[in-house]
């Protein structure tokens, strides 16, 4: 296994261990603490209150956004941002419906616009930075030089080609030109 994957595979199992271990016994202490501090209907009615604004931001967001995307491509333009805004929105909508306030407050940072864009960065950096190392093949599976099981790439760039080789040589008519 290259190094760049083996620390993919720990980051990755970091990532699995805060998330399913971690996160929820500090969402369980903060929800007791805050509802030693305000009582219990209080803490449930802020949990309810979240999740409904949670939810009207996630339809109001992603409706901008699913707009923005058919703008972009109805222009013919990339729409890169807006596939990262998206992305952004489903994985904060995702943390709006886990019970929690920890939770509640960063799938509200994904999602409010003012905030979006330096989450946006912070995840352009992360793609390129595995792009870069060769974590992400952008080619996909099945394509000429995309890495498969077995083969070791070396270095930037499409890798040998399969199968047969044509040769031959382009001609070019003059009612084509």
């Amino acid at each position: 296994m290259s190094p760049a994957r083996s620390r993919g595979l720990r980051w990755a199992q970091a990532v699995l261990f805060i998330v399913f271990i971690l996160m929820p016994m500090i969402e369980i202490y903060v929800i007791v603490q805050v509802g030693q501090q305000i009582g219990v209907l209080w803490t449930v009615g802020l949990l309810v209150l979240s999740g409904v604004v949670g939810t009207w931001l996630i339809r109001h967001e992603g409706a901008r956004t699913w707009r923005a995307l058919r703008e972009a491509l109805d222009s013919g333009r990339m729409p890169a941002t807006e596939i990262a805004d998206g992305a952004l929105i489903l994985v904060g909508g995702t943390l709006m419906v886990a019970p929690g306030f920890i939770t509640d407050i960063l799938g509200i940072l994904l999602i409010f616009p003012l905030t979006r864009p330096i989450f946006r960065g912070l995840l352009a950096a992360a793609v390129s930075r595995r792009m870069l190392a060769g974590v992400i093949d952008v080619r996909g599976p099945g394509r000429p030089g995309a890495d498969r099981p077995g083969q070791e790439r070396r270095g930037p760039g499409p890798g040998p080609a399969e199968g047969p080789v044509v040769r031959g040589e382009v001609v070019h008519d003059d009612d084509d030109q």
